[in-house]
């Protein structure tokens, strides 16, 4: 197959530290060459890959010093669309502006859900009228019924699992990895961390116009450097020394996220991961085998004193059965074919 793979270009494939979406961009990209089919990526000019690269910025939007920084993602996605009639599938990551201007085009395009549908995308979802899959049976689940096009399933997102060292051994301090957000929950990371007497450690990505505020206001005062440290966004290398030291990951849930790559990384690792079941998250942990499901912050607590139960072997062994890049590229490459032999 001819295949144009289509990424957000205000990360790099792959990203240096913070880019879920773009993380398994890469992943499928690198799997469906291995496979032996003819891909072409659009992405920064700074990405890594194996496939056709074609760029119309040097460095990702967020790395690069651009004005007009939508004006470039505009010419980005143009781009793509513009040599998008020359091959057998055109798959977009990058979300809804892909979408609005394929408006303009007669051409079947499949659309990732990365993320949630929000009352500004909605009207953008209500007027497409191509392909969509969601990454969840959660997100699935929370789908507007007025949102146009065709529905093809759910894929499950993937990691790299090889790439991540399996440390059986059980660390000294817990861990807290995401977005510094009001609905990742760092506060209620930290006052599981207190009344635990445990040590935590904080690492995530701020974003400067919707968390900043969040995060001095209300996390920073929480942060005393010895029980609660923060170091800042983790890249590949540390957010994996990381995992491989803790004794679990803690993911205090407060939305529905559609997957949340740090749960098979951190069980991956051989490391239990406790989180409030929202979103994917009870696709994604098998209650009482990889971690723990917790319905309030007082089970939370009781659930972290209780990892020591959970065996790191199954937690590897799970993430190995399901989420891995193979899988993910026979999830897609089945849509493919749906969307080429007329099935959907």
């Amino acid at each position: 197959m001819k295949i144009l793979q289509i990424a957000p270009p205000w990360e790099s494939v792959p990203p240096q530290a913070y880019g879920g979406t773009e993380a398994v961009v890469s992943l499928l990209t690198e799997e469906l060459v291995a496979r032996g089919h003819d891909v072409t990526l659009v992405a920064s000019g700074d990405s890594q890959t194996t496939a056709r690269l074609v760029s119309t910025i040097p460095s990702s939007l967020r790395a690069g010093d651009y004005k007009f920084k939508y004006f470039r993602e505009a010419m980005h996605l143009a781009t793509a669309l513009r040599m998008a009639r020359k091959f057998d599938i055109v798959h977009n990551h990058a979300g809804e502006m892909t979408l609005a201007m394929g408006l303009l085009m007669d051409l079947p395009i499949l659309t990732t859900m990365h993320c949630e549908i929000t009352p500004d995308t909605a009207p953008i979802w209500q007027e497409q009228r191509g392909y969509y899959n969601t990454v969840s049976r959660a997100q699935t689940a929370k789908l507007p019924p007025e949102i146009g096009g065709v529905h093809l399933g759910h894929v499950h997102n993937a990691i790299d699992v090889e790439s991540f060292p399996f440390a059986p051994e059980r660390g000294d301090y817990l861990l807290f990895l995401s977005r510094m957000s009001p609905e990742k929950g760092p506060d209620v990371a930290i006052e599981v961390a207190r009344r635990l007497g445990k040590p935590l450690i904080m690492a995530g990505k701020i974003d400067p116009a919707f968390d900043r505020s969040y995060f001095e206001e209300v996390i920073a005062p929480l942060i005393d450097g010895e029980l609660i440290r923060f170091i800042g966004e983790a890249d590949g290398p540390t957010k994996r020394r990381l995992y491989a030291g803790s004794e679990c990951l803690l993911l205090p849930l407060c939305w529905d996220e559609p997957f949340g790559l740090v749960m098979p990384e951190a069980m991956a690792c051989g490391k239990a991961v406790v989180a409030f079941p929202r979103g994917a998250a009870p696709e994604l942990i098998v209650h009482g085998e990889t971690g723990f499901l917790a319905q309030d912050i007082d089970e939370f607590v009781d659930l972290v004193r209780r990892v020591g139960e959970i065996d790191p072997a199954r937690c590897r062994s799970h993430v190995q059965a399901n989420f891995t890049p193979q899988h993910l590229a026979d999830g897609y490459l089945s849509l493919y074919e749906k969307m080429l032999s007329g099935e959907a």
